[in-house]
């Protein structure tokens, strides 16, 4: 706990010493701590960004940009967490301030498209994106692109903006479940399957792939359990989404075996499958 102290008073020596060294003078032994106060408030600034509680950096960044608020690099942070923190009408006001800043990117106007999106703004979202130059080409540009496509059902152009999203990105699990489950969506449900399999592929834990990929096998009939990686309790859920699945398509009885599953595989009490079973079967007996 003493590091954080100890280290800025060596410097602080040093710096003393070199000023009386070689006679410079007070201003510049000033200059010379004010950069190091820039370092290590730069290193603070993206800690905050990365780690901890979304609320404490609201907190921090309110009150530096109090202090300092012309500094755009202040207002992105504050605005980033947030969005971090779920506090999605207050972030978009933060990043609309972002944007009209006068050193502002288009990558902060991608930001604004973001938010709006979260805040359920789609037509301002992608009026906010239709004046960003197609020169500025970044994963996050993209996805949101094929998201505004998708809601506008222009299938071809989602498709477009889905595959472009994939292309820029080494970590393509997530945009790759979206993009499936617009297939799903469509009624393209072997292609929906292939996507989702894609994303399993390239994230192994995310659950909403495994969950959609059970929906769009269930679509098409096939009601065996894909083999890819699952916990005992994933085993369960996606058994009980199958069976849903089954009753939702007709097949009643290979429905009810499939929650029977899902309640015995589980290694606790599974009471949604129990209650949709019990649902089930009086339903029938009514």
């Amino acid at each position: 706990m003493r590091h954080p102290i100890v280290v800025p008073l060596c410097v602080a020596v040093a710096v003393t010493l070199s000023a009386c060294e070689k006679g410079i003078n007070k201003a510049e032994v000033d200059r010379k701590f004010q950069d190091v106060n820039v370092i290590d408030e730069t290193n603070l600034n993206e800690v905050m960004l990365t780690v901890g509680d979304p609320n404490e950096a609201v907190s921090y960044f309110r009150r530096a940009t109090a202090q300092d608020p012309d500094r755009i690099d202040l207002m992105r942070g504050l605005a980033q967490s947030l969005v971090r923190a779920k506090r999605i009408p207050e972030g978009k006001v933060a990043w609309a301030e972002v944007v009209a800043h006068a050193e502002s990117t288009d990558a902060d106007r991608v930001q604004l498209a973001d938010v709006l999106i979260r805040a359920n703004e789609w037509d301002a979202a992608e009026k906010v994106l239709d004046a960003i130059p197609p020169t500025h080409e970044t994963y996050k540009r993209y996805r949101l692109e094929a998201m505004i496509a998708d809601g506008n059902e222009e299938w071809d152009k989602a498709d477009s903006f889905y595959e472009i999203a994939v292309g820029l990105t080494t970590q393509p699990a997530s945009v790759l479940n979206n993009w499936g489950y617009s297939k799903l969506s469509r009624g393209d449900h072997a292609a929906a399957e292939r996507l989702f399999t894609d994303a399993i592929r390239q994230d192994r834990d995310l659950f909403t792939a495994k969950n959609n990929l059970v929906l769009a096998r269930g679509a098409q009939g096939k009601y065996s359990l894909p083999v890819i990686p699952m916990t005992q309790i994933e085993r369960a859920e996606l058994l009980h989404t199958l069976g849903l699945a089954a009753v939702k398509r007709g097949d009643v009885e290979i429905g009810k075996g499939l929650l029977r599953e899902a309640i015995e595989t589980h290694p606790q009490h599974f009471e949604a499958a129990a209650r949709s079973l019990e649902a089930l079967e009086a339903n029938i007996a009514g």
